[in-house]
């Protein structure tokens, strides 16, 4: 099997997220995507953040007819923050016999790996699938790891990925670009401007049947 981890606080989902886990599951020929929204992300503040049963039922209608696409709230079941590392270390523990894993992550994200908890332990557990934008060229580690981590990972031609000390691969994919932002979106559903054609309708109906990111 062959699985991809979405991660994030899909505050709201939008189509960027969904075409970017589509290609993404092209490109690695991956048997599923599962979204996992985080609980509470140890960069946000709890208040900040749209009650995780909201961004669930978001997800969940954004996903459905896509056998391919699947939801968990793994991290809504765990205590505390929410830590890619630990996530990643229950699903290989609950499916570890024949799973391989892609962790797939925005550029951004990926930029600010250094600052994430067990770092260096997460890089090493599974394959990372970092989505790049078009005309991004700095597809190497240098600049974004320490130089000595960095060197524990070779190029390998065959594969365009940089192989790590324990066979996982860190690889840099280029994506449609959609300049969308779940922020942004936010902001504009504030000032009752229309968000269609940045995210599912069922999404964008669930929005305001339940008067989210609306002025307080």
């Amino acid at each position: 099997m062959k699985w991809g981890l979405l991660g994030g606080t899909f505050d709201p989902i939008h189509f960027g997220h969904l075409r970017g886990a589509e290609e993404m599951l092209g490109i690695f020929n991956l048997n599923r995507i599962i979204f996992i929204p985080s609980s509470r992300p140890p960069h946000k503040l709890e208040a900040e953040i749209t009650s995780f049963y909201h961004r669930e039922q978001m997800i969940r209608l954004a996903i459905e007819g896509n056998v391919n696409f699947s939801f968990s709230d793994v991290e809504n079941l765990r205590a505390g923050k929410s830590y890619s590392v630990e996530t990643v270390e229950y699903i290989l523990n609950k499916y570890m016999e024949d799973l391989e894993l892609y962790f797939i992550v925005g550029q951004d994200a990926f930029q600010a790996v250094t600052t994430w908890k067990d770092w260096e332990k997460l890089l090493l557990l599974c394959n990372f699938a970092v989505m790049t934008r078009p005309g991004y060229e700095n597809m190497k580690l240098d600049g974004i790891l320490p130089k000595d981590f960095a060197a524990r990972f070779t190029y390998d031609e065959k594969i365009d990925g940089f192989r790590g000390p324990t066979g996982h691969t860190i690889y840099f994919r280029h994506v449609s670009f959609l300049d969308i932002s779940s922020s942004r979106m936010k902001e504009m559903f504030k000032d009752d401007k229309s968000i269609r054609y940045l995210t599912p309708d069922k999404v964008r109906q669930y929005i305001a049947k339940n008067s989210l990111y609306k002025k307080s």
